[in-house]
């Protein structure tokens, strides 16, 4: 990938949080929104450990990423509103040792509704898993769709902020007056 005319590239790391299977992906994207895949994958852990452990081990494993490859921003898909209380307060925890990984190297962290990853990567927020995984291949240039799919919702995050956050290279001033000029 070369660099774009706005400016350089960046490195992006996303990610779909979970207890049992965190999925994550690591973008590189340049000033002209294009993506290169660079990694990606899932954090398990064990379900018969304490809960501590396993956050403990999501932490650790997000902060080896994050000193690895020293991306400009974690991005995190959001909690959405289940049904299962449990669930969601497990999966909130499951975020914040995302969120503190990310802010102890005083890396930014941004977060996307799981609507709005799949509006920004199918172009519906209503795509099934195997949309979203069909649509990371295709602005990947893969030849297969990332397995498992929780390494394509971590991709899929990272895209969504790469098509429509902040384009590298530039500040928010000259976004700001890139915008007003036209």
């Amino acid at each position: 990938m070369s660099e774009g005319p706005e400016g350089g590239r960046r490195v992006l790391l996303g990610i779909d949080p979970g207890t049992a299977a965190t999925g994550f992906g690591v973008v590189a994207v340049d000033g002209r929104r294009r993506a290169e895949l660079l990694q990606c994958g899932v954090i398990r852990t064990s379900p018969k450990a304490a809960l501590a452990l396993r956050l403990m081990e999501i932490h650790e494993e997000v902060a080896a990423l994050i000193d690895e490859f020293a991306p400009a921003a974690v991005c995190v898909e959001s909690t959405f509103h289940g049904k299962n209380v449990r669930s969601a307060l497990t999966l909130g925890q499951a975020r914040g040792a995302i969120i503190v990984a990310a802010a102890l190297r005083a890396v930014e962290v941004v977060e996307y509704a799981p609507r709005e990853i799949k509006k920004a990567v199918v172009g519906t927020g209503a795509a099934t898993k195997d949309q979203v995984a069909y649509m990371v291949r295709r602005h990947l240039h893969l030849r297969t769709d990332p397995k498992p799919s929780d390494a394509a919702d971590g991709i899929a995050t990272a895209l969504c902020h790469a098509f429509t956050g902040p384009l590298p290279g530039r500040s928010s001033g000259a976004k700001a007056r890139a915008l007003a000029a036209s």
